[in-house]
């Protein structure tokens, strides 16, 4: 099949800021970055047809596991261990890339709420404030800590399915 240069084109304009911005934050290099990115694209363009839900979703959790894939190929490179062994640092390895991946996605996701939702969001979740604290330190009422709470988590939920962050 050959390659439509509109599309791949479409995919860039359209999610190729937001895609580089994640993978940025875990590459060595803009090069690398840009290289995961493009990689990501091809391999989403390639699966276009059997695709689903939304594209953005798909890019993001396909980003996620070429850097994953890119991370355990230069591991293993790099790894001295025979076959049939597995090196106990080397998983803990995996699964704190996967923890820093996930991480990543929630900061990027936590940046499209609104600065309000985003506010309470992080007094009561990351700070671990009670209701009646986080009113407090915004200057608020409890009830409108509860309702931005509320549809905080409801947009959180959107926006990370859109990601491709499966709950």
């Amino acid at each position: 099949m050959p390659l439509d240069a509109q599309v791949v084109s479409d995919i860039y304009r359209d999610h190729g800021d937001a895609l580089r911005r994640f993978v940025l934050r875990v590459a060595a290099d803009r090069d690398e970055a840009d290289d995961v990115v493009q990689e990501t694209v091809l391999k989403v363009w390639k699966a276009a047809p059997e695709l689903t839900g939304s594209l953005r979703s798909y890019l993001f959790a396909t980003a996620r596991n070429v850097i994953i894939d890119r991370h355990r190929r230069a591991a293993a490179r790099i790894s001295a261990t025979g076959l049939g062994e597995q090196d106990p640092e080397s998983a803990g390895a995996y699964a704190g890339m996967e923890a820093v991946l996930d991480k990543i996605l929630m900061e990027e996701a936590l940046m499209r709420l609104t600065l309000e939702h985003r506010q309470v969001v992080i007094h009561l979740h990351y700070l671990g404030s009670t209701v009646a604290q986080t009113a407090t330190s915004l200057g608020i009422p409890q009830g409108t800590v509860k309702s931005r709470a509320y549809y905080a988590m409801r947009s959180l939920r959107g926006i990370l399915a859109e990601m491709g962050v499966e709950q």
